[in-house]
């Protein structure tokens, strides 16, 4: 009898025991039970083809007509025209991932300054655009990333890149003169270019005469300056670039500035020297182009050292992953 007892109670607490586990576990809230779901939601303006593939009406400039094509035909255009074909694959498959999340996020938030277009092959407005130098390792980039994008907690980042990062990347705030808070993707952290970026990616030297300067100055947002009596670098980022010149004492944004006087020629804002000489100004820095995020010689050295796409990615932009959308 009494061993009897002693097996009745055992099994009591063991009943006792798991019945707390359930009850303790239904208490939990209903999302910690499952996993965050991280795959962006497709623009609602863009229909689907029958494979589930976004589908653009695209302005294409040469030939100044709208075009239909799905994202993947067009990602191969953007791709070939923001990188050489011939770089290593990873590079192209990681310019391919941001392309196409790029695309997505301007389809979600803006409209095309062309009629009856979602986007257009004109730079000025988004992607650059080559389809005469699609090859098969472009093909191949953009098949074997079919439908994937960059998210942040579910949401589509902008997929910012730019040509070389002069050695450290840069925030929004800082290389864009992004006017809202800070995104929370951002970060700075090294470049990683490769070796074999032309010498005039890495560093470089430029010189404006003052009346070109004053006039870039007035669209930068100096409406009365006149004359330049002095031009000293202001305050600096986290990645060293100039936020802030001070033009005769008064401050004018950096960045600002760049696109006014030609981002081309003022390869970036991570100055070196800056001086006021002969009735010209004289500029050197490093890089070329914003700085925020993937550098494209950066993929490229970073491809070089056998790092594949998904992680050249995640590398350039913090509290990301790469999620397939179709």
């Amino acid at each position: 009898m009494m061993q009897k007892m002693k097996c009745m109670a055992l099994v009591l607490a063991v009943c006792l025991l798991t019945g707390c586990a359930a009850s303790a576990n239904d208490a939990l809230p209903q999302e910690t039970k499952q996993p965050e779901n991280n795959i962006p939601r497709l623009p609602e303006k863009l229909d689907v083809n029958e494979h589930g593939i976004p589908v653009l009406k695209v302005y294409v400039t040469d030939d100044e007509t709208v075009q239909q094509m799905d994202i993947e035909e067009y990602l191969l255009g953007v791709v070939a025209g923001e990188m050489k074909n011939d770089w290593p694959m990873e590079a192209l498959k990681a310019q391919a991932i941001l392309a196409r999340t790029f695309v997505l996020k301007f389809c979600e938030e803006k409209e095309s300054r062309y009629d009856g277009a979602d986007i257009s092959t004109d730079i000025e407005e988004a992607q650059a655009y080559d389809d005469t130098a699609v090859n098969e390792r472009v093909e191949k980039a953009v098949k074997e990333t079919e439908g994937l994008v960059l998210s942040h907690h579910g949401t589509l980042p902008y997929a910012w890149f730019h040509a070389h990062s002069g050695g450290m990347t840069a925030k929004a705030k800082e290389g864009l003169n992004y006017e809202k808070e800070e995104p929370g993707y951002t970060r700075v952290t090294a470049g990683l270019e490769s070796d074999q970026a032309p010498a005039d990616a890495a560093v470089w030297e430029a010189s404006f005469p003052e009346e070109e300067c004053i006039a870039a100055l007035r669209k930068a947002g100096m409406a009365g300056v006149k004359k330049l009596d002095s031009i000293t670098v202001g305050s600096r980022g986290v990645s060293g670039r100039a936020e802030t010149l001070l033009v005769n004492g008064t401050p004018v944004n950096a960045a600002n500035l760049r696109i006014a006087i030609g981002s081309t020629k003022m390869r970036s804002t991570l100055l070196t020297s800056l001086k006021l000489e002969n009735g010209k100004v004289l500029m050197a820095g490093k890089g070329y182009g914003h700085g925020v995020g993937m550098p494209q010689w950066g993929a490229y050295g970073m491809a070089e050292n056998g790092k594949g796409a998904e992680e050249i990615v995640t590398y350039y932009f913090q509290d990301v992953s790469v999620e397939k959308v179709w």
